[in-house]
């Protein structure tokens, strides 16, 4: 009988400030990342992918069973803007700060959103309803400027349709 227990494998152990759903989902990431050459990159984004966000409590388990520091791994993630570090609100809203929708008055739209929804950029509103995010090219250059809410590409958007967008929200 000792055998049989000594096979089983253990479960995940927990982790402090975690909960036992996020250490299942960093464990999760890890181990279907691992594998790959330069494996911290995937792992974050699968952890972004199931949780929203980049837990601060997931940093030292990833560098531990990665054989990094945890400055290598906060590193990464304080670096790419995509990468949170909190959870986002119910509706994400990213601006295009790039050169093109610059020229069209993207910068306009960027104070228009913030004053509209009362937070800065990379913040959330107090309601958890709306996450305010720059990106830099959404690829829709000739319809600048662009903005993309919960993932649907918006072309040729001013202060009037920014306020029409988000209206048409759930």
């Amino acid at each position: 009988m000792e055998r049989a227990l000594e096979s089983e494998p253990l479960p995940p152990r927990a982790v402090d400030g975690l909960s036992p759903a996020q250490t299942a989902a960093v464990h999760a990431a890890i181990a279907g990342n691992r594998q790959l050459a330069g494996a911290l990159l995937p792992i974050l984004h699968a952890l972004q992918k199931a949780l929203g966000y980049i837990p601060a409590g997931a940093v030292a388990l990833i560098a531990q069973e990665l054989n990094l520091s945890r400055a290598e791994v906060h590193g990464v993630i304080s670096f790419y803007h995509y990468f949170r570090r909190e959870p986002a609100g119910r509706h994400t809203i990213y601006i295009c700060r790039a050169e093109a929708c610059q020229a069209m008055g993207s910068r306009a739209l960027q104070a228009h959103a913030q004053k509209k929804l009362g937070i800065e950029m990379q913040q959330t509103t107090a309601d958890g309803a709306f996450t305010l995010e720059p990106v830099y090219c959404l690829g829709n250059c000739a319809c600048a400027p662009s903005v993309l809410v919960d993932g649907e590409l918006h072309g040729r958007v001013d202060a009037q349709r920014f306020d029409e967008l988000l209206g048409e929200l759930p």
